[in-house]
């Protein structure tokens, strides 16, 4: 009982959480450091935020839980909801929407006010963006150099160079911006052609979500009165897609389409998407044509099969009601929303570059090929070990929340695989265990969110190393992210 006592606490559990992480990279710096470089390191060090700050994966982490603590407080004020909130509520709904994950237990459009509603959109848009990006670029404006730690630490998590780091977040930035105008303008219009009252508020909001991959929506029933509205579909789906995609990859997209050459570390995830996306459409049309498309016409059922092939890239929409999919829907389902989008976007899972190696070093190793090389490019082994953490690291945090799940809820175990699969991998989708959910289960399912946005990106830079690999090649390397 005093165990159950504890976790009631949302803000008590994301403590412990803290604790435990901050033991296990104090832990990790301590057996990789050498014994005279960690004393000299630790004279060095002024402050005591510097122990978070001068390492990629620390920053991920505090950033991201500094982030949910503000948004939760926030929340918490009067002016945010329309009949009050509980701590638990305003817990779950805060990391949901840092982590772009898109559950919720309370009502978005009904629960929170205008006020409510702007800060669930801002708190979206800073976990989709990243707040570091944001901060370095308005440092920048405001005529202040970064540190050459914090330059470092920020090269790391970008995966970018030196010479490239403003430019890169830059980019991202005006990227971002330039996509969400375009489609809050479209929504907008779409939306007052469909007779809404607030087409402008409803557009701007659906836009971010859309493209942060986040899934939060200021309609009850999610995207289910616009099942007929194929221009609204297409237009969120294409935010979803644009935003899963790293910048970079996007803007090589059309040159992709148009079959001129392009760059392994795009082609390798632009592939893998269009595989994803066809392949998740045809079998949801397939397994679901008499199921939950059963009522719609023939275009309808084209236009929300695709609709739902995109939103499972954690995304978080839905246009058909899925409490009634069969259960080889759901095994497709698990899969999508596992792999999820790609490095460099908004979107969550493990991400279409790990797959893709993974897909690559079995068909190799079968066919006897020593090493996986595509366009005289090689696949560095580190690369693939890499992978292979990453999916070992989620499979891993999804078997935990599981387990604590199916032990504290009285929920059927095909509801909570499906709950644990949407949280963990950031993509906010339910076939009805949400609202079933007590105390203890939200708190378990926020770190479900918390973890699977920040896990495997910590493990990942914890366990990197910047050493080459030593097997002799005629090809060069080609260094693929898979964050």
């Amino acid at each position: 009982m005093k165990i159950l006592n504890v976790i009631d606490n949302p803000f008590a559990v994301l403590g412990t959480f803290v604790l435990l992480i901050f033991c296990a990279f104090m832990t990790a710096e301590k057996w990789q450091r050498p014994e005279s470089r960690r004393y000299k390191s630790v004279r060095h060090r002024s402050y005591w935020w510097e122990l978070l700050l001068d390492h990629p994966a620390r920053v991920l982490f505090s950033t991201f839980l500094a982030l949910c603590l503000c948004g939760g407080l926030a929340l918490l004020l009067p002016v945010a909801t329309s009949h009050g909130i509980t701590p638990i509520d305003a817990a779950f709904t805060a990391v949901s929407a840092v982590c772009v994950t898109g559950l919720a237990v309370l009502d978005t459009p009904d629960a929170f006010t205008f006020t409510g509603q702007a800060l669930i959109l801002l708190l979206i848009q800073l976990g989709g963006l990243g707040i570091m990006s944001i901060t370095t670029v308005a440092m920048h404006a405001m005529g202040r150099r970064l540190s050459l730690r914090q330059e470092k630490v920020l090269v790391q998590v970008s995966s970018t160079s030196h010479q490239d780091l403003l430019a890169s977040l830059h980019a991202v930035i005006l990227y971002t911006l330039i996509v969400e105008i375009i489609g809050a303008v479209l929504l907008s219009l779409l939306f007052r052609l469909h007779g809404d009252t607030l087409p402008v508020w409803r557009g701007v909001f659906t836009a971010i979500s859309a493209f942060c991959n986040a899934g939060f929506s200021l309609q009850s029933d999610s995207l289910l009165a616009y099942n007929h509205a194929p221009l609204i579909l297409h237009t969120i789906a294409l935010l979803i897609i644009l935003g899963g995609l790293s910048p970079a990859m996007a803007l090589l997209l059309p040159r992709w389409l148009a079959r001129r050459p392009i760059p392994l570390f795009a082609r390798i995830p632009l592939l893998t998407t269009a595989i994803l996306l066809i392949g998740g459409f045809i079998a949801l049309l397939t397994l679901e044509w008499n199921g939950i498309f059963g009522g719609l016409s023939l275009a309808d059922k084209l236009h929300n099969a695709w609709f739902q092939s995109a939103t499972l890239r954690t995304a978080g929409f839905n246009s058909v009601s899925l409490s009634s999919i069969t259960n080889p829907t759901l095994l497709i389902m698990l899969l999508l929303m596992f792999i999820g989008g790609s490095p460099g976007g908004t979107a969550g899972g493990v991400k279409t570059t790990t797959l893709a190696i993974l897909v690559l070093t079995f068909w190799n190793n079968a066919a006897g090929r020593p090493e996986i090389v595509m366009q005289n490019r090689r696949i560095d082994h580190a690369t693939i070990y890499r992978a292979v953490t990453v999916v070992i690291a989620g499979l891993c945090i999804w078997f935990i929340i599981l387990f604590m799940l199916e032990t504290t809820q009285q929920i059927s175990a095909r509801d909570l695989i499906f709950e644990v699969t949407s949280a963990v991998a950031t993509v906010g989708l339910t076939i009805g265990a949400t609202p079933l959910l007590d105390e203890p289960g939200k708190c378990i399912v926020i770190l479900a969110m918390f973890a699977g946005r920040i896990g495997p990106l910590t493990l990942f830079m914890l366990l990197g190393s910047n050493r080459e690999d030593g097997g002799a090649s005629r090809n060069p390397v080609e260094y693929l992210s898979l964050t």
